[in-house]
């Protein structure tokens, strides 16, 4: 068997490229619609969801590295010609399927991809390489943009696909032509090719399909992006504090299936009383308030705010009350967290420079998710750490 393609038949490394696509897509497919339909509301629910996403996620890379690798050899080979040149119709269909596919089979995986790696945690990708992109950030409103753009391009490819199984099941089971036996493999007989005509009808046609396509994916996904998910909202007051914060995060950063998730409570107040003098032995208080519902965790956020972890419809707000007392180089921050209706002794070592009226802190401690009850159907570590890391750096000014 030849390998490279001549004028009516197609060669042996483009019959692999064509029937390897093939058996990916045909894989992908019902797997990410079986993985985003099955619940998570425990460790092994999760943990099957994860599982199926990821191997969706790594032959997602496949298809795209195989794409670029089939469109590279494509731009080499000569193209054989349409048995059905003669019908218009019929031959305009047959190449635009033959652009949106192209294109989808690039796009498609490559939205996916971005989105993967915009986002912090969950389902990872198992090869070597592509848990992080260059110049793609961690962020969720990008996530969220990318994975609207893979869906709408994933319908552009479904519609694609059936129309190209359609096509050649109409060849070889009514026109009965070698428009399916030429790319099987094996040899056949060099079919006779009517006259050919080229026309950039078909490229400007899929190129307008897939302007639609970009233009609904980013309405849809800004709209989502700008609107937000509807969160149940906690009223944060201002409150009276003898240094105020100009600048900080409060982060958190968990381990689930053995990778690192991050994230971040954006709404939270300060009522801080601190003096370099000790009195009584305690330098000050401090009480913090957090808005649960501005969490953003990666692609768990919605996961982690309902009632099996945060619970944030029950309890909108954490409250940490606490002395602050100095500790060797430092000072320590000794106090009670309340928590989705837990109140828990807990310890915050911090250090701290004060430049005139500026002070710099930060802090670091790590908490047990099962002391506040959260994630309890999740009982091993296999999906989600018990520890959850608790990090606070803020500038303040007197």
């Amino acid at each position: 068997m030849a390998f490279n393609n001549t004028k009516t038949r197609y060669g042996g490394v483009t019959k692999t490229f064509h029937w390897l696509t093939a058996a990916l897509i045909i894989s992908l497919i019902p797997l990410g619609m079986i993985a985003n339909d099955l619940p998570h509301a425990t460790g092994e629910e999760l943990a099957q969801k994860a599982l199926l996403f990821s191997i969706h996620k790594t032959l997602g890379v496949a298809v795209f590295l195989v794409a670029l690798a089939r469109i590279l050899w494509a731009v080499t080979q000569p193209k054989p010609g349409l048995l059905n040149a003669d019908k218009k119709p019929e031959a305009f269909l047959a190449e635009l399927v033959h652009w949106l596919l192209y294109a989808s089979l690039v796009l498609v995986p490559l939205t996916g991809w971005i989105e993967h790696a915009a986002t912090s945690g969950f389902a990872p990708i198992w090869w070597p390489f592509g848990q992080s992109l260059p110049f793609v950030p961690k962020d969720e409103t990008l996530a969220h943009l990318f994975a609207t753009l893979h869906a709408v391009f994933g319908k552009v490819l479904i519609g694609s696909v059936l129309l190209h199984i359609a096509g050649a099941l109409k060849h070889h089971v009514i026109d009965k032509d070698a428009t399916l036996r030429r790319m099987w493999f094996g040899r056949i007989a060099d079919p006779v090719l009517p006259q050919q005509t080229h026309s950039r009808l078909p490229q400007i046609a899929a190129s307008a399909i897939y302007a639609v396509a970009i233009g609904l994916g980013l309405t849809f996904g800004m709209t989502a992006t700008s609107t937000g998910e509807q969160r149940p909202a906690a009223s944060l007051q201002q409150v009276a504090s003898d240094w105020t914060v100009t600048d900080g995060q409060i982060k958190i950063a968990l381990s689930q299936f053995g990778n690192t998730v991050q994230g971040q409570f954006t709404d939270w107040t300060a009522a801080i009383a601190f003096s370099e003098t000790p009195t009584d032995g305690k330098n000050g208080t401090v009480e913090t308030t957090i808005n649960i519902g501005s969490l953003t965790l990666g692609s768990v956020t919605q996961q982690a705010l309902g009632a099996d972890f945060f619970n944030v419809s029950g309890f909108p707000t954490a409250i940490f009350a606490a002395d602050i007392l100095p500790a060797g180089d430092g000072y320590i921050a000794k106090g009670i967290l309340t928590l989705k209706g837990r109140a828990v002794p807990v310890d915050l070592p911090f250090s701290l420079a004060i430049a005139g009226d500026t002070a710099t802190m930060s802090g670091t401690t790590t908490l047990d998710r099962r002391t506040f009850g959260i994630g309890e159907t999740y009982a091993d570590e296999s999906t989600i750490g018990f520890g959850v890391a608790v990090s606070i750096d803020l500038t303040a000014t007197r």
